[in-house]
């Protein structure tokens, strides 16, 4: 625990929803949802406006659509998300060597490596710039939280959300988690949060007062000390620059369950062939295959094989996971499937002659995948044939330029033609099959900005929106 607030907490708000409303002009201020759009689709970001009606990540799509009918249902563009990502990073590895990525939209940053800030007054000014550079650079917002832990630092950027900042002072950590609810503290879901309201434990406040004793009683020795921990304000884990990837995987979600044994062998497969290609892509190899099947009734199988050494071979990865998959009664339904590589290494094992299967020539025998060998990855956005218009995908018209699938259905398509930047659009409606219409790379939110200049502080920063009134124990600007 630092005696300065030197640990920043970045979290974008909404960041997907976000972005759609940035590069779409008609959806700001309205409700957007972001995920997927099929029977069994899942939110993945949804807009503040249409977190006002309940809407929320990992909601089904279709629990969303009842509740928000009026919203705009998207599917994503990580392509996109991920260069205003790379944008943001920039931005935090010009203030400090350490840098801690969590995701595409979150990170930490430890101030005081970089020289950056070493007090209060330091650290908010560097803050404040920040946002305003994200918000020039990239055209989104990003909350956040300055405080001596990690812990703190990321409570306080949730209490800064939307677009604000929240610095807690040192010497006053207890009095802010006090009232808090006990599921603010890293680590406590909701089977711990429900063993501890049985046991009258509410509040952050409550744990700290229940001491030590009691919550290891209640939690078992390492979590009930861990949360006594972190109700006392105390967390000394250090901002790491580099977290090592443990494993790679991909798995797909059917519309309808899969009922075909030929079928899911070939998109396990395909999801094979995905994972090395992941794999090849990070440099990496690893030594054990993991097959996920999730079935019609929802429970989940998990299978696992060892191999003799690393591989990134995608024959190798494939035989085992058809192995794998031979072990699985798939007769009822398939809702999931997934293929993952865990025990990652460096290198690649070379002799990998006992792990494929072999011919009598001596040749590892190829598995063929839809007659075609194995290709680069995929785009993470949900693979749709040319005449397939997704809503929210760019699109380019022959006499009409740029924009964005509205929806479709019956033969039609709506697309609204606007750009980033610029006021709504109108929406005009084509057939299907219009040769004038195809698919297209989406436009920049903004001009590429990038700069490797760090901020300095408060007298040089952007002018940008405060995040609202202070909190007892916090200072907002």
């Amino acid at each position: 625990m630092r005696g300065s607030p030197t640990i920043l907490h970045l979290d974008m708000d909404a960041f997907y929803a976000s972005v759609e409303q940035a590069a779409k002009p008609s959806l700001r201020g309205k409700p957007v949802v972001v995920g997927g759009i099929g029977p069994r689709g899942v939110v993945a970001t949804a807009s503040y406006e249409a977190r006002r009606f309940g809407v929320h990540s990992a909601m089904p799509t279709a629990q969303a659509r009842r509740r928000t009918p009026h919203a705009a249902f998207l599917v994503p563009r990580f392509t996109v998300y991920r260069e205003i990502s790379e944008r943001v990073m920039a931005l935090l590895a010009a203030l400090s060597p350490l840098v801690e990525p969590l995701s595409l939209d979150e990170a930490f940053v430890d101030l005081a490596a970089g020289g950056a800030a070493g007090t209060a007054a330091e650290a908010r000014a560097v803050g404040e710039e920040l946002r305003g550079r994200i918000a020039v650079g990239t055209g989104v917002t990003g909350s956040v939280g300055l405080a001596g832990s990690k812990m703190l630092a990321k409570i306080a950027s949730e209490l800064a959300k939307p677009d604000g900042l929240v610095l807690i002072e040192p010497g006053t950590e207890r009095d802010l988690l006090a009232p808090l609810p006990v599921r603010t503290l890293p680590g406590i879901g909701p089977a711990t949060a429900e063993a501890l309201r049985r046991a009258g434990l509410h509040t952050v406040g409550e744990l700290a007062d229940a001491g030590a004793d009691e919550l290891v009683r209640l939690l078992g020795r390492a979590h009930g000390q861990a949360v006594h921990a972190m109700a006392m304000g105390r967390d000394d884990r250090p901002v790491v620059a580099e977290r090592d990837t443990k494993s790679v995987s991909v798995e797909d979600t059917f519309d309808t369950d899969v009922t075909d044994r030929a079928r899911v062998r070939l998109e396990v497969a395909r999801l094979a062939d995905r994972c090395t290609a992941r794999l090849r892509a990070a440099g990496r190899s690893g030594r054990t295959v993991v097959l996920k099947v999730r079935r019609y009734d929802f429970t989940t199988l998990t299978r696992s094989e060892t191999l003799r050494g690393p591989t990134d071979d995608p024959a190798v990865v494939r035989e085992a996971a058809a192995r794998l998959l031979d072990g699985v009664d798939t007769t009822d339904g398939v809702r999931l499937l997934g293929v993952g590589v865990s025990g990652l290494a460096g290198f690649t094992q070379e002799d990998l002659f006992a792990q494929a299967a072999v011919r009598s020539t001596g040749e590892a025998e190829p598995v063929p995948v839809g007659g075609e060998p194995a290709a680069a990855d995929p785009p993470a956005e949900p693979h749709a044939p040319e005449r397939v218009w997704l809503p929210g995908i760019d699109v380019t018209h022959a006499r009409h330029g740029p924009g964005w699938v509205q929806g479709s259905g019956v033969g039609r398509v709506t697309v609204r033609f606007e750009r980033p930047g610029g006021p709504p659009g109108r929406a005009l409606t084509f057939r299907v099959d219009d040769p004038e219409l195809t698919r297209s790379e989406p436009l920049p939110l903004v001009a590429d900005q990038r700069s490797s200049t760090p901020p300095s502080g408060a007298a040089s920063r952007p002018k940008s929106a405060s995040g609202g009134g202070a909190i007892p124990g916090t200072s907002s600007p």
